[in-house]
């Protein structure tokens, strides 16, 4: 079965006489590097018989005429047949292993008397979160068809973004295909890379299934990176400010650093460090600082609105190679009302209705008088009622002195129980001597 580690071009034509160069890709991992590369044509009976392998084995049909060179340090090894012929059409496999049934990839070669101007496949390797650059060759100069990008498979090309607007799911915020130039060529960036990105691609202009001057790319995205993880999502509030550093290579000779805001594949410049600020962007947004040593520079934005929120790509221009990074901004209200910690902790124990909490002397003073009248039967928690929250203190001392002032409440209930019950007790005294003094 094909698997994911492996990846080539799916169709290949030459001419009689002419040649033909196939570029197979795989992952740079120890095992692929030193495994056995081979080249075979499928028979009718389904068998693939080798042509060429790095063993040293060739074919005795396709001796002198076919060559295999591999390149384990980029991962790819190229199968070059020569003095074509008619008879050389076929579906051919590119495969490592020890045998033919291994790690493949199927495609069909077509020889013709005249296939014209072909185009080889451009290896273009990037680093796991870093950002690549992909040159699409002048299609359309009138600039009136869409520009696309597809990922290529078994039977087609599946669109990855297109200049309609469309953008996939996994590609959000991280893929902008540029206006064209002058000679109807355009650019394609992506960063944020990811290891699932590797594989074989396709742009070009019009419909997926035009051949218009399209270009084949095998992007390898490196699995191991030595660029950090860096967040991808800010958070402002409305008429605040934000600021965070944008990250570019600094060995690279940059002549432009920018910032720009990206919406669907597309990314509208706003400020630059040669000085332009987008009319809407004036006087709330612009590159702070820059710090060439380490490779960064600070973009500031300011009186922040509802509307800014999206993403940000920041970008360092060097001839046609493009180094990007994006961020998504998050803007949120202004929050009207505001909790200080430190009254939300102390209040905390208002609203506990463990007695434990509550060890103040003249809680405990109150808590054993009801054991010693004994005719209160409820919790400390019933006798202290929650304060409501608009009551809300902010010290202790406020605290215990809204407690005693309650407390203070319950004077009128209790003082008369205890009279009471000292006349009665007063009382029953009177009664039994005088009934001493009747007996004598």
């Amino acid at each position: 079965p094909v698997s994911s580690t492996l990846y080539g071009a799916r169709f290949l034509t030459g001419e009689i006489g002419g040649s033909v160069t196939h570029q197979c890709f795989y992952s740079i991992m120890p095992a692929n590097k030193h495994d056995r590369k081979y080249w075979c044509k499928i028979a009718g009976s389904g068998v693939c018989y080798t042509v060429i392998s790095t063993t040293g084995y060739t074919s005795k049909d396709h001796a002198g005429r076919v060559s295999l060179e591999d390149i384990p340090q980029n991962g790819t090894f190229m199968v070059t047949m020569t003095e074509l012929k008619k008879s050389d059409t076929g579906t051919y496999r590119c495969g490592i292993g020890t045998t033919n049934r291994d790690l493949y990839v199927n495609l069909n070669l077509t020889v013709l008397a005249d296939a014209g101007a072909l185009r080889p496949t451009e290896l273009i390797q990037g680093e796991l979160r870093g950002s690549v650059t992909v040159l699409c060759p002048p299609g359309d100069t009138q600039g009136g068809e869409k520009r696309f990008w597809c990922k290529l498979g078994r039977t087609s090309c599946a669109l990855i973004a297109d200049t309609n607007g469309y953008v996939g799911k996994s590609y959000q915020g991280r893929i902008f295909i540029t206006p064209q130039e002058s000679s109807g060529a355009f650019k394609i960036l992506i960063n944020d890379l990811k290891k699932e990105d590797s594989g074989l691609y396709r742009c070009g202009t019009g419909s997926l299934s035009s051949q218009n001057s399209p270009r084949m790319v095998a992007l390898q995205v490196t699995a191991a990176s030595t660029l950090p993880k860096r967040p991808k999502f800010l958070s402002g509030t409305v008429g605040g400010s934000l600021s965070w550093k944008c990250h570019y290579d600094p060995k690279g000779n940059y002549e432009k650093k920018y910032l720009c805001r990206w919406k669907e594949a597309s990314c509208s410049l706003l400020v630059d460090t040669d000085g332009f600020v987008h009319e809407s962007y004036k006087g709330r947004i612009q590159i702070a600082s820059s710090d060439q040593e380490n490779g960064t520079y600070t973009v500031v934005m300011s009186h922040l609105r509802e509307e800014d929120a999206g993403w940000y790509w920041c970008g360092a221009k060097n001839g046609h190679t493009e180094h990007t990074s994006s961020v998504k901004l998050r803007i949120q209200k202004e929050n009207c009302s505001s909790q200080d910690p430190e009254t939300s902790t102390l209040v905390k124990p208002t609203l506990s209705s463990s007695p434990t909490t509550y060890s103040t002397p003249t809680q405990r003073s109150i808590t054993g008088l009801m054991y010693v009248i004994g005719t209160v039967t409820e919790s400390t928690s019933t006798l202290l009622p929650t304060a409501p929250s608009s009551t809300f203190v902010t010290s202790a001392s406020k605290i215990y002195r809204k407690s005693s002032s309650r407390e203070s409440h319950l004077l009128p209930v209790v003082l008369p129980a205890l009279i009471l019950l000292i006349f009665v007790t007063t009382l029953a005294l009177i009664k039994i001597k005088l009934r001493k003094e009747t007996g004598k």
